[in-house]
């Protein structure tokens, strides 16, 4: 699969797009700038990778829009080296937007299907997370606890499991609602017992099942 010269204009172009929305983010842009998001897609897609839209990507999951992905990453305030644990890989293209980041990535998938060609495509193309199938709701507690949590898909509540699993002072990103939408929401851990929420504005997500999808 190649990245060309035009991939790469385009690539510019959606960074233009973003920023234009309001993201200032310098590294999440740079990110943004050189993911090649046309190879996380499928083929017949391939003229719409650089577009600022949502596709599906199968198992009746969706890859994200571009602005989506970089709004998320912006509230998480990533720092170079930071732990930061993915729920719900997709097509793995997020994860790569975290790489690009400077973070050590451990990303959490319970459709198979996405988890192996996420796995296939990330490897491809030198991305090195740490992989888990399993249910995100779970979380991944054996390497807890997290500088950051990214929750990709819509929760009607905030998972206990993954604030257990948040260390004090690190944040949580997770769309929180029901199918007709659902709320941004930043949770910043202060201490042990002590969690401050925000809101960031209405997104739509696919939900966040529970279990395996085998």
């Amino acid at each position: 699969m190649e990245d060309s010269f035009q991939h790469k204009g385009l690539r510019k172009k959606l960074v233009e797009l973003v920023k234009s929305k309001g993201i200032s983010d310098v590294a999440v842009l740079s990110a943004i700038n050189k993911v090649p998001r046309h190879l996380f897609m499928d083929s017949s897609f391939i003229n719409f990778s650089y577009s600022d839209q949502a596709f599906p990507i199968g198992s009746g999951q969706t890859i994200s829009q571009p602005y989506t992905v970089a709004f998320q990453s912006s509230l998480l305030e990533i720092k170079p080296m930071e732990k930061v644990l993915e729920v719900g890989t997709g097509s793995g293209y997020q994860a790569a937007v975290l790489l690009e980041m400077g973070a050590k990535v451990y990303t959490i998938e319970r459709q198979r299907d996405l988890f192996m060609r996420a796995q296939s495509t990330l490897k491809m193309l030198g991305y090195k997370p740490h992989f888990f199938y399993g249910d995100g709701y779970e979380g991944v507690p054996s390497y807890q606890p997290y500088d950051k949590i990214l929750v990709t898909a819509a929760a009607p509540e905030v998972p206990q499991k993954l604030l257990e699993q948040l260390k004090v002072g690190g944040v949580l990103v997770i769309p929180v609602g029901g199918d007709k939408g659902q709320s941004m929401v930043k949770i910043v851990r202060e201490s042990e017992s002590s969690f401050v929420r925000t809101e960031h504005g209405a997104f739509a997500f696919v939900p966040l099942l529970k279990g395996k999808a085998g």
